[in-house]
């Protein structure tokens, strides 16, 4: 039962962009009638809640845009207010805004993501390691995690799927997907510029301000037949934290973004182009030794601050051409990452681990898909075509273990071709099937070297063994190279039940995470001595597969006033692919990729809002998750033995609630508006290593906003705070041999040593700031 006409009252709850729920979206070819009605019937109200606009889902790739509502899938998304609204600066910044979501970024590689989503996640920034959340830019798929949680801007929406997506977007969304679309050229002469300044400024002594100045502009060079779009960005953070090795600032940064589009309408065709060019330096992690300094606290002491440096290039074409019932679109993608760091991997102050990386990707991809949508069905079928190049060097120096400096790290060549069809059809009005299937084949053709104290080498610049013959280290101590392939069909079914206040739904859907292979063995034959054979003899690890079983329902009253969503899930994980930190006590820290168990997570979630007045709204999220291993094929818990022990751990990544409440309130002065927004969002603990040694604490975040929409047209100040209750949080929590007194008994590299600590790259804490913005 599908409609285009929606109330005023009922666009303006489902646009209200602050709320954490899907937000409606509403079909470019909406009813002309409908816009003009509601201009007419209170065009006095458009400002504020009620001035914010709709967003568009793209996430089920069908021929005409969707409603949220009107979606049987797990979706919460963002647009262009909402974003602004919240002062988001980075997607990491949207972890506490929906359930059974973390979109956290590693810590120990700035940058990079190891997001989780209902339990699917990772715990690592090895760059041959594939996310179970994927990333896609303008629909462009990123091929690794580096670089995917940098700073932001020109956001036209983002949207969060939960849940596997296989069918539409291929491998690598076992745990959902984050769309993030970009805005796009204008048919009318428009722009905005905002400029911000934020920090720990309601905490003396630590760390100093953070500056913000973005641009674009956007019009027609050839009116209704060639738009544009230019925007630039920088920013400037002189250092959150303070270092008390020396009491200097640290996390200091400088990033800049240029960025261009063009768009040409021809008739039937429309063709968009869109160049990025992004490139950041600064410190290197803030990395707290929590073997020295408490959980609680923002302390840290490291005598060498690290260091990154990043420059990335990402474009893309996007044509769609009106052919026959349907739509044909094919998005080509390009993206070129070039990073390296320096970290103290110790946290001590003193010399005890410090290693750096180089890393050097580049992608290309092509999406060809047609979508057609006639008289009771929606149907879009497609090819993908996949390319990626990855070349990655580690260098470590640990002075206490060894006088020699490790050397090692990967490359790989990386192809995927997939074919897909997915489809709605209505056998009645208000009942119908969903069906979709995907066809995907995957090769890897890689090369490792084996991190281990040898002479200087470089696997970026070709120079590391990984064979053969080399006179000072012994040849199966090199490392090796190997080739594998993966094919398999991702399938989905499902029905959904429409009413007239919502729908009901269910569908059965697998995904897969890909296989593949380790960048950073240092140890090729033990696990702290645990001996386990290789798959294939070459350290790979094979597929995971995850199957996702799901009961949904979305519900709005009549007047738009109130609106529930709710789903209860259950996921099966085969083979489940785990990064097994440990602490080392001949390499630092050891990490293998392995298959290393079955299990089952079954979770519920829930999103709502009220709506009790024409200036206040308020929203509630709540996600619960009970995981447990099926069976254990690994000795995860490290005491020698496969047992009931392990089987008892927590699934990392995994927090068995997370919950948060939000209100928005508009008051309005004549030509002007205040509007405020607060947010509150719990994340209970979990564990982050797989033995549960490393854990990250519960969390209570409250952000809140106050802007003033001032009398002149396009002008507003806000005065915004985040994390204002000072929560300590971090990007991982890793095992190391080096230690002190609070160190909770992990390995030690020898008796005199205190038992080991672990290594967290500290997030930021509260921020306080002013921002000021013009849009014309």
């Amino acid at each position: 039962m599908r409609t285009t006409t929606l109330s005023l009252r009922t666009l303006a709850l489902l646009g209200a962009g602050f709320t954490l729920l899907p937000q409606a979206a509403l079909a470019q070819d909406a009813d002309e009638d409908t816009t003009v009605q509601a201009e007419e019937e209170a065009p006095e109200q458009r400002r504020g809640i009620d001035a914010l606009n709709v967003i568009v889902v793209t996430g089920t790739k069908t021929q005409n845009p969707e409603d949220v509502q009107d979606v049987p899938l797990a979706v919460t998304a963002f647009n262009s207010e909402s974003l602004d609204a919240l002062k988001v600066r980075e997607i990491q910044s949207l972890t506490y805004s929906a359930p059974n979501v973390s979109l956290d970024q590693i810590g120990t590689s700035r940058g990079t993501a190891n997001f989780s989503i209902r339990g699917l996640g990772i715990n690592s920034s090895i760059p041959s390691i594939d996310p179970t959340v994927g990333v896609f830019v303008d629909g462009v798929y990123l091929g690794f995690n580096g670089g995917v949680v940098f700073d932001v801007f020109d956001l036209d929406s983002v949207e969060i799927l939960r849940g596997p997506q296989g069918v539409l977007f291929g491998r690598n969304v076992t745990g959902g997907a984050v769309l993030i679309n970009t805005g796009n050229p204008t048919e009318e002469f428009s722009g905005k510029v905002r400029a911000s300044v934020d920090g720990p400024w309601l905490d003396g002594g630590r760390g100093g301000s953070n500056y913000t100045v973005s641009g674009v502009v956007s019009g027609p060079l050839v009116e209704d037949t060639l738009l544009f779009k230019l925007g630039g960005y920088y920013n400037k953070d002189d250092g959150y934290f303070t270092n008390l090795f020396d009491g200097s600032n640290h996390g200091e940064a400088e990033t800049k973004i240029l960025r261009g589009a063009l768009e040409g309408r021809f008739g039937d065709l429309m063709i968009r182009g869109k160049l990025d060019y992004f490139t950041s330096e600064g410190d290197g992690p803030s990395g707290q030794n929590r073997g020295l300094f408490r959980r609680d606290t923002f302390d840290f002491s490291i005598d060498f601050p690290g260091f990154y440096d990043n420059e990335i290039w990402t474009g893309s074409v996007t044509a769609e051409l009106d052919v026959g019932p349907g739509t044909l679109t094919n998005i080509f993608g390009y993206r070129s990452y070039d990073a390296v760091t320096g970290g103290d991997i110790d946290s001590l102050p003193f010399f005890g681990f410090h290693s750096d990386t180089q890393t050097e990707q580049d992608q290309i991809s092509n999406e060809l898909r047609y979508a057609v949508s006639g008289d009771g069905f929606d149907l879009t079928v497609g090819g993908f075509f996949f390319d990626q190049s990855i070349a990655y060097t580690e260098i470590r120096d640990l002075p206490p273990l060894s006088p020699l400096t490790f050397y090692g790290g990967g490359y790989q060549d990386h192809q995927v071709l997939g074919a897909f069809a997915n489809g709605q059809f209505y056998l009645s009005d208000d009942f119908s099937i969903i069906a979709g299937i995907r066809w995907s084949r995957e090769e890897k053709d890689a090369g490792v070297t084996y991190i281990r104290p040898r002479p200087e080498c470089s696997v970026v610049d070709g120079t590391c063994p990984t064979s053969g013959t080399n006179p000072f280290i012994p040849t199966e101590n090199n490392g090796f190279t190997d080739d594998n392939s993966w094919s398999n069909w991702s399938p989905k079914l499902g029905v959904q039940y429409e009413f007239s206040t919502g729908q009901l739904y269910a569908h059965w859907t697998r995904g897969y995470r890909s296989g593949g292979y380790n960048f950073r063995i240092t140890n090729a034959n033990v696990f702290e001595n645990v001996v386990v054979p290789a798959t294939g003899g070459n350290f790979s690890f094979d597929e995971e597969k995850v199957d996702n079983y799901e009961l949904g329902g979305k519900f709005q009253s009549v007047d738009g006033d109130f609106t529930l969503n709710a789903a209860v899930y259950l996921t099966d994980i085969s083979d489940m692919q785990r990064e097994v930190n440990q602490s080392s006590p001949t390499a630092g820290v050891s990490q293998f990729i392995l298959n290393t168990a079955d299990a089952t997570i079954l979770g519920f979630e829930a999103e709502g809002r009220m709506r009790v007045s024409d200036g206040l709204l308020f929203t509630a999220n709540i996600g619960i998750i009970d995981a447990e291993y099926d069976d254990v094929a690994f000795d995860i818990s490290g005491d020698g033995v496969i047992n009931d022990a392990d089987l008892a751990l927590s699934l990392p990544r995994v927090p068995p609630i997370t919950w948060g409440v939000g209100v928005i309130h508009e008051l309005l002065l004549g030509s002007g508006a205040i509007t405020t927004r607060v947010n509150y969002q719990f994340r209970d603990e979990f564990a982050y290593t797989d033995n549960n040694f490393g854990y990250i604490q519960d969390a209570q975040n409250l952000d809140a906003n106050i802007t003033w929409d001032t009398p002149m047209e396009g002008l507003s100040f806000s005065l915004y705070g985040k994390n204002l209750l000072d929560q300590v949080q971090a990007g991982g929590d890793t095992q190391l041999p080096f230690g002190g007194p609070l160190s909770n008994g992990v390995n030690r590299p020898f008796d005199f040593f205190p038992a080991g600590g672990t290594l967290s790259p500290l997030s930021k804490g509260r921020q306080v700031g002013v921002e000021a913005m013009f849009e014309f």
